[in-house]
């Protein structure tokens, strides 16, 4: 599914760029304008029918950048001059010093990313008003600030701080490895950090670990399948690199689990309101984290189906203990050809399968090779550093 509408959202936006006018523009369908199509559709059994294939076709930062200030909608001029700058960036190949490890990084070049059509937001943040993620709490930032000094210390030693990338933002260069090298990690470790000891230096999707909920595809896009049964919804998250993952809503009206029963894409209960299906996720894991919130995480979420082809999607997220005041995201789904996507395949991850082993094997071949000098210690190379150039995008 991702394949074939990124291929056509690609090919829409070359041509468009051709044409001298950008990428074309998706208009988004407002729940007014949508609820003007017709009564809400229905399930066989009566209830609010959001069945179907979806993703969000326009591209939306998180939050807002602050030249935008209190502006909630890009006009139309905006959206233009974004989108030619975008379409731009989609044939590019940037290269640093050829040789060096950030032209390695730079692999995943413009080739491979995908980039959507401006949508009409600023951002998906729509409370607070200026669409940015609230203060953290003192207690969160502690946490952050300890977590970011010890990557950063893994990296001091390695050409990125030395040519002050981005990637080694608040770090300082020095040739000699850090000591903490062989220290354990702050907390679980979710990120990739500058080394691999053991399986869980790797990020989540090295391990074929999803990020879970809250997902909004802010970069390659996602989607969800959603199937309704009489007393049950369950979602297929198709994210990532074959990091796809299912999750079932409890409808029955039954409370959450104990607190001492902790899962991966937390508890969902759910219930109707009028036509929209409210979901109540608690009981995270300690070892997923979204934004820094880890166990804590709360979310209400609000899916709506606003037109036959519309699906508008809320959540607030809270979580006392990392944030001042909870926030919330709004985005709009368009639902795709349940025809055109009939064969649907499991995805695979080859990241944990293959990449994930090769890491580690590669890193005690170097080892090996530096303790029989025969090559450079291991701690000087940046093996955490996967994307360069995607800070070149002007939405983001």
């Amino acid at each position: 599914m991702r394949g074939r509408l990124l291929s056509s959202v690609l090919t829409v936006a070359v041509s468009a760029a051709a044409a001298g006018a950008g990428i074309a523009v998706y208009v988004a369908k407002t729940p007014a304008r949508a609820a003007a199509e017709g009564p809400a559709l229905k399930t066989p059994w009566g209830e609010p029918d959001l069945q179907g294939i979806w993703t969000d076709e326009a591209a939306t930062p998180l939050q807002r950048s602050p030249k935008y200030a209190n502006q909630e909608f890009f006009t139309a001029e905006q959206r233009a001059e974004l989108d030619k700058a975008r379409s731009e960036l989609l044939g590019r190949d940037r290269r640093v010093e050829r040789g060096t490890e950030l032209d390695v990084a730079g692999a995943y070049n413009g080739q491979f990313a995908s980039i959507r059509r401006t949508g009409t937001r600023t951002s998906l943040i729509v409370d607070p008003p200026d669409g940015r993620i609230p203060p953290m709490t003192p207690e969160a930032q502690k946490i952050a600030a300890a977590d970011r000094a010890f990557r950063l210390a893994l990296l001091q030693s390695t050409e990125t701080c030395k040519s002050k990338s981005v990637a080694c933002r608040g770090g300082t260069y020095d040739p000699k490895p850090s000591p903490q090298r062989a220290e354990l990690a702050p907390r679980y470790n979710t990120q990739r950090m500058n080394r691999f000891n053991g399986p869980e230096d790797g990020a989540l999707p090295d391990r074929c670990l999803t990020l879970g909920l809250p997902e909004f595809g802010a970069n390659a896009g996602s989607f969800r399948r959603i199937v309704q049964t009489p007393g049950g919804i369950a979602m297929f998250y198709d994210v990532g690199q074959g990091q796809g993952w299912q999750r079932n809503i409890v409808m029955n009206g039954s409370p959450h689990l104990p607190a001492n029963i902790r899962q991966w894409y937390g508890d969902s209960r759910g219930h109707w309101e009028g036509n929209t299906l409210v979901v109540d996720v608690t009981n995270f894991s300690p070892k997923t984290d979204y934004q820094g919130s880890r166990e804590n995480l709360h979310l209400i979420e609000r899916w709506t189906r606003t037109g036959p082809n519309a699906l508008e999607y809320a959540v607030t997220i809270e979580d006392p203990s990392v944030w001042t005041k909870p926030w919330t995201v709004k985005q709009e789904f368009t639902r795709q050809s349940d025809e055109q996507n009939r064969i649907y395949y499991e995805p695979r991850c080859n990241e944990g399968n293959y990449g994930l082993p090769g890491l580690m094997h590669g890193v005690r071949q170097q080892e090996q090779d530096f303790a029989a000098h025969k090559g450079p210690d291991p701690a000087t190379k940046d093996i955490a550093t996967d994307f360069v150039g995607v800070e070149d995008d002007p939405l983001q």
